[in-house]
């Protein structure tokens, strides 16, 4: 009986090795695989998606980090937090009369003796981190990790085996890891031996804090190598998982006399080490959006009457935990669903921001941490900042580049497309702002009203565009954050709720998640309508402005979506209408 051709999981370089020599056995050029594939990347396609060989492949993380060998293939999934640049390393060379390559690699199989053999390529460098205020509820468990590592560490061990046994040429990881002649081709720094012992799992974890990324999270930091693909593919904040190989922190010693990659460019490396930062060489990748966080994710259509059920169940547990405060709840729902799905110059169309006023201490004690638990339980990203004079004065907010180690140091609004930040502004007392507290509160109202975030380059700043759902909590007004709409919080009963299965909080979750990414559009006639209730409403108040007028557009919209409708019927319009007047009520 013949066994699969490669394996996949356990040496993924023997097929990238394999499809090479066969390209080159064709007579082609190695000059011309820079930038392009041999036909390696098919072959991990194939089995990824077609044999559904994806859910044989282990998650990176620091519990599996433990176990994992470098060589191997493995996932990881994780925010684009800084680019560090590329990388110019040896892609291939010639090993007496062979040619070999280098790529998806960090190490030479074989020592590179003539630079006139080698053919100089070029890789992306992305430093990935945990998603910031990733919620538990969108991690793989200790317990299913645990299965599924234990499953492919006992198949690969058999596989391995039969490898060892059939196979006379040194195409495995470990025969490429333990050869006298392997040559360190880029890092610089020296570690142990043993790259994936507990000890080396420690180093990551104990730097975590130091490299930027959260220690709470269940997902260490990552060095991403990228081959071809357009840049314009991956930008900062992106969330992507990445199938690809795991190489080994450790490194053999230094021999500059053939070491090609010297010479060509400032290591872009040097502050990543890698027993503290696990480098990842992708062959796949896959831009993420919130429904790829949700755990048993229904590929169902969102019928009308399935998504009826589903908002009346959710808003009557946004009501309960809200005092039955019905207003409030309705807002708290529109608000949830927000998104910016347009841009009209520095206008972010579709945000609906939320100032939920009258809260105090004690209402924050009672309330507020029951909405920040059902919020988190809801959201896949979710951030609280208590909003304090301290910590305006010393916290960084926008994320800075720091020229001297070529890295961007990452912020407190450095957060991914689709986040819901809290801020509770109760804690807020009287005290003076310094320079850094100023600039901080002039940070925050941009990211409100404009959805932009400065990124502090030095020599020059540049506006970065989010979309982010801000939510915040205050005695009165505030006025650091002017938000989209101001609800004053009226309960009339203490916070309670039922228990919740986890049945139907996967429904809330799903339901949050689909309907605000349904289109929508205006019908003509519809339109006509809101039109002539726009100026009437103007010529009755004259202090409403076009952000007002907008505000009442874009909660049409959402009240549409909110009953998975994606055209605005004139029952919605006038329940919009009619929740505007209870709160402009409330504001009296």
């Amino acid at each position: 009986m013949v066994g699969p051709q490669y394996d996949f999981l356990s040496n993924p370089l023997g097929a990238v090795r394999s499809t090479f020599d066969t390209a080159i056995a064709a007579g082609t050029d190695p000059s011309s695989f820079e930038g392009r594939d041999w036909g390696a990347i098919p072959l991990f396609r194939r089995f990824l998606f077609d044999q559904s060989g994806i859910s044989q492949v282990p998650l990176l993380t620091p519990t599996s980090i433990r176990f994992l060998r470098p060589h191997t293939l493995v996932r990881y999934r994780g925010m684009i937090q800084d680019m560090p640049g590329n990388e110019f390393y040896v892609g291939a060379y010639k090993d007496g009369s062979v040619w070999r390559t280098n790529k998806f690699m960090d190490v030479s199989q074989y020592p590179i003796c003539s630079s006139a053999d080698a053919r100089i390529w070029e890789r992306r460098l992305l430093y990935c981190v945990p998603v910031p205020g990733l919620s538990p509820w969108t991690e793989v468990s200790a317990e299913e990790f645990g299965n599924l590592s234990m499953d492919w560490m006992s198949d690969s061990r058999e596989k391995r085996r039969r490898d060892e046994e059939s196979s006379d040429t040194p195409a495995s990881g470990d025969e490429v890891q333990d050869s006298p002649n392997t040559k360190r081709m880029r890092e610089s720094e020296h570690s142990s031996t043993a790259p994936h012992s507990s000890g080396a799992a420690t180093d990551i974890v104990s730097s975590a804090t130091r490299l930027g990324y959260d220690i709470g999270s269940n997902s260490p930091p990552c060095l991403v190598k990228i081959y071809d693909s357009p840049e314009s593919e991956m930008k900062l904040n992106d969330i992507f998982e990445f199938v690809g190989i795991l190489t080994s922190p450790e490194l053999q010693e230094d021999n500059e006399d053939s070491d090609l990659s010297n010479g060509f460019s400032e290591d872009p490396l040097r502050h990543f080490p890698p027993n503290q930062v696990p480098r990842l060489h992708c062959f796949i990748h896959k831009k993420l959006g919130i429904q790829d966080f949700l755990q048993n994710n229904p590929t169902v259509e969102p019928k009308l009457d399935l998504v009826k059920g589903i908002r009346e169940a959710l808003l009557r547990h946004l009501t309960a935990i809200l005092g039955n405060d019905d207003v409030t709840s309705h807002f708290m729902l529109l608000h949830l669903l927000s998104k910016v799905h347009a841009r009209d110059n520095d206008l972010a169309v579709g945000k609906l921001s939320l100032n939920l006023t009258c809260f105090k201490k004690e209402t924050v004690s009672v309330f507020g941490k029951k909405l920040t638990h059902v919020l988190k339980n809801l959201l896949p990203f979710t951030f609280c900042i208590p909003l304090t004079v301290e910590y305006l004065n010393t916290v960084s907010l926008a994320p800075k580049k720091n020229y001297d180690t070529n890295r961007l140091e990452t912020g407190v609004l450095q957060l991914a497309e689709g986040s819901h930040l809290i801020v509770d502004e109760t804690k807020l007392d009287a005290g003076t702002l310094n320079s850094v507290g100023v600039e901080n509160c002039r940070l925050l109202k941009n990211l409100m009203e404009l959805q932009q975030v400065e990124y502090d380059f030095k020599y020059y700043k540049m506006e970065m565009k989010t979309d982010t759902q801000l939510l915040i909590l205050s005695e009165g007004k505030s006025n650091i954050l002017p938000a989209d709409v101001i609800v004053p919080f009226h309960p009339s009963s203490n916070s309670c709720s039922e228990a919740v299965t986890v049945e139907v909080l996967e429904a809330w979750r799903w339901y949050l998640a689909t309907v605000r990414q349904l289109p929508h559009s205006i019908e003509q006639e519809m339109q006509k309508e809101v039109e002539r209730d726009l100026v009437a409403a103007r010529q009755e108040d004259r202090s409403l402005g076009p952000q007002d007028l907008s505000r009442l557009l874009t909660m049409g919209r959402l009240m549409s979506l909110s009953y998975g409708e994606t055209s605005l019927s004139l029952e919605h319009w006038q329940m919009v209408k009619e929740l505007e007047r209870l709160r402009r009520q409330r504001l009296q």
